[in-house]
């Protein structure tokens, strides 16, 4: 096992790491930007080092100083979260050609599964059921039409390189399709780095159900269940549960066991998950995460398998402690993401938390990095928590919600915690009845 982990990350995230590592009794490094010399993982880290001024470009994404901060303090290996470098592959090879363990999947993995396109033709050379669309970039706008009347109206363009509901475009008719193959080609440009998109059949009323894995360096594989991330806005995933009320235990069953062949046959370890798009009973491959998820902890609450414990000990060479037999589904969670945005309006609200009262008791789970007097920054995403419920069933587990969003108090910064108390008010969401632009559409007629 490691003597000691460089944390390569921030915020809520990084303290979850820091907290795995503590109890596998392993010293930890929290490396930070200025603009974060107070936050609670650095404060909480047997060792800090700061990488650089507020911009992640100079920070967060700076390889060379993570590396540098690694190499001076001696850790064995760095685990990057996610989001910033977690799915890097360069960076992923360079900390392995440093004499570094990278807490992750193996940077050829990393590199199929970044490049959307490369990883839908992958998915389906592996057995895995695909959204139709082009099988490569589209080149020009002339193409783009062309294949658009084979796939059909409406239609996403997708950034190749894009990500975490990121780099998409809708599309509803081949009036839209020039312009937007523009926009989106210089979104993508500025976004990641690469303008190359291509083109998707876009599903009308699906749910988005995705299936967590874990796999060691010794050809074990197991899935634990699905998450069902269908409540979204602008493809970013606001409220996460598990197990999804639409799959029967035969879908369940069949679902997780192809996507365990599939990557198996790909010699995938460590986390991972890989996410489809379901509609009238039928699966849609979309995207493969090749790193922790924000969501789960979901999954660990409904399992009772720590996923970040698991990643660790594999990346140390360590074997599953389980199998798919062991692996168990009880009773139903629910996790909301809390931000710093306005709740109507969604704009980025950084500021001074000035009071904070996270909610406690049976069955409720905070992960955040907040402290009272904690100024949250402007230059990074907007979650600053999550607040995550589980109980015997999904009704039981809202009305546990419910209580635990009631005593939540944040004060100091405008956050989405009313829209969170709005959402599970409404009869649709308590009886289950959404899809992925069922958000949108609330949004739009709801005034805080």
């Amino acid at each position: 096992m490691f003597r000691k982990i460089l944390i390569a990350n921030r915020g809520e995230v990084a303290l979850r790491i820091l907290r795995a590592c503590r109890e596998l009794g392993i010293a930890t490094v929290a490396v930070h930007s200025t603009a974060d010399a107070t936050a609670m993982h650095v404060r909480l880290a047997d060792e800090s080092v700061c990488i650089g001024p507020p911009p992640p470009t100079e920070s967060y994404l700076n390889p060379v100083a993570i590396l540098a901060a690694a190499e001076i303090t001696g850790a064995e290996a760095i685990h990057p979260g996610y989001g910033f470098l977690a799915e890097n592959a360069d960076f992923a090879q360079m900390v392995i050609e440093h004499g570094f363990a990278f807490i992750g999947p193996d940077p050829a993995h990393l590199r199929i599964m970044g490049d959307k396109i490369q990883a839908k033709r992958r998915a389906r050379e592996l057995g895995l059921p695909v959204v139709p669309g082009t099988e490569d970039a589209v080149g020009s706008e002339e193409e783009a039409l062309e294949a658009a009347e084979r796939i059909g109206y409406p239609l996403l363009i997708k950034a190749v390189a894009g990500g975490g509901g990121r780099g998409m475009t809708v599309v509803q008719g081949p009036s839209q399709l020039r312009e937007a193959m523009r926009l989106a080609r210089r979104e993508a440009k500025l976004g990641f780095g690469d303008e190359r998109v291509y083109l998707e059949r876009y599903l009308e009323r699906p749910r988005h159900i995705e299936i967590q894995v874990l796999g060691d360096r010794h050809g074990h594989l197991v899935h634990l269940g699905e998450r069902d991330c269908t409540l979204q806005r602008r493809h970013q995933k606001v409220v996460e549960e598990a197990p999804s009320l639409v799959l029967s235990p035969d879908e369940r069953a069949e679902i997780g066991e192809r996507v365990v062949s599939a990557l198996a046959r790909l010699g995938y370890h460590n986390a991972g998950t890989v996410e489809f798009l379901w509609q009238d009973g039928r699966f849609y491959f979309i995207e493969m995460n090749t790193r922790l998820q924000v969501e789960h902890p979901v999954t660990e609450l409904v399992t009772g398998i720590d996923i970040v414990r698991e990643q660790i000990r594999i990346a140390a060479g360590e074997r599953l402690g389980f199998a798919q037999k062991d692996v168990r589904v009880s009773g139903h969670a629910i996790e909301v993401r809390v931000t710093a945005e306005d709740p109507r309006t969604l704009t980025p609200s950084p500021g001074r938390v000035t009071a904070y009262h996270p909610p406690g008791g049976p069955g409720v789970r905070v992960d955040s990095a907040l402290y009272a007097g904690y100024t949250v920054p402007p230059h990074y995403d907007s979650l600053i928590a999550k607040l995550v419920v589980h109980d015997v069933d999904r009704a039981m587990a809202i009305r546990r919600l419910e209580r635990a969003l009631a005593e939540f108090v944040i004060d100091g910064t405008a956050t989405n915690l009313p829209l969170l108390r709005a959402l599970f008010a409404n009869r649709e969401i308590r009886e289950g009845r959404f899809d992925t632009r069922w958000l949108g559409q609330f949004l739009q007629n709801w005034r805080g």
